[in-house]
């Protein structure tokens, strides 16, 4: 007598932990140590650099700090810069006469609170103008080593559409993912997430067919082969 045909296991919204380790291993086998491609060699440098990509590509920002940093690359150079000083090097930075000013106060307020120094401490940071959660956290991750979670568009869009940490907003998916990620791959699971979503699970169309995580993946609506340009 033939056996009755059982269902195929219904998988949960979200990944489980062996999945998500499988997920992060994945990912480190295909880079192996992942950063930012925002160009920097202090800890101060990223802080500009990263105040400045705001609704900005990090290219388009690199092209900037390219011709900023060789002139002025710590809080006094560019405090002394001011606001009009600064102005010709971030011109074609988006928002760059509030991003302008926000870097020079900054400057200031490093140089009078901690002297001339990025602080390794959230509280600090936040209290910087134009530094917010995003901003702090990329800094304390990638200047500092410290296990944070940066969540940009990117990052919560992965992170709804894969299962690994779904959330409502920006802060429900970054506690979530600090949940979700396995420790050994916290560290630098902010930057596999973002290079996901920026190459491979990107917003319109996402590259399906050449996901490395395409079976571990609970979006619905994944591209066809077809369907993706060559």
């Amino acid at each position: 007598m033939k056996a009755p045909a059982t269902k195929p296991r219904r998988r949960g919204r979200r990944l489980t932990r062996a999945e998500a380790v499988e997920m992060f291993a994945r990912f480190k086998a295909l880079n192996p140590k992942p950063t930012t491609e925002l160009e920097f060699s202090t800890p101060y440098e990223l802080l500009v650099a990263v105040t400045l990509s705001a609704q900005m590509t990090d290219t388009g920002v690199n092209k900037a700090t390219r011709r900023l940093f060789p002139v002025a690359n710590t809080p006094e150079q560019i405090a002394a810069l001011g606001v009009e000083g600064l102005a010709p090097y971030i011109a074609t930075i988006n928002f760059n006469r509030t991003k302008g000013a926000n870097v020079i106060a900054a400057a200031h307020q490093l140089i009078e609170r901690h002297g001339g120094e990025v602080p390794r401490d959230r509280e600090s940071l936040e209290a910087l103008p134009g530094v917010g959660r995003k901003t702090a956290n990329v800094v304390l991750n990638t200047a500092f080593g410290e296990a944070a979670m940066a969540v940009d568009t990117h990052i919560f869009r992965v992170s709804n559409r894969t299962g690994l940490a779904p959330g409502k907003d920006v802060l429900e998916v970054e506690k979530a993912l600090l949940k979700a990620v396995p420790p050994d791959y916290l560290h630098d699971a902010h930057h596999w997430l973002i290079l996901h979503g920026r190459y491979t699970c990107k917003a319109r169309k996402p590259d399906c067919p050449h996901c490395p995580i395409i079976d571990l993946c609970r979006y619905p609506d994944k591209t066809p082969e077809t369907a993706v340009t060559k």
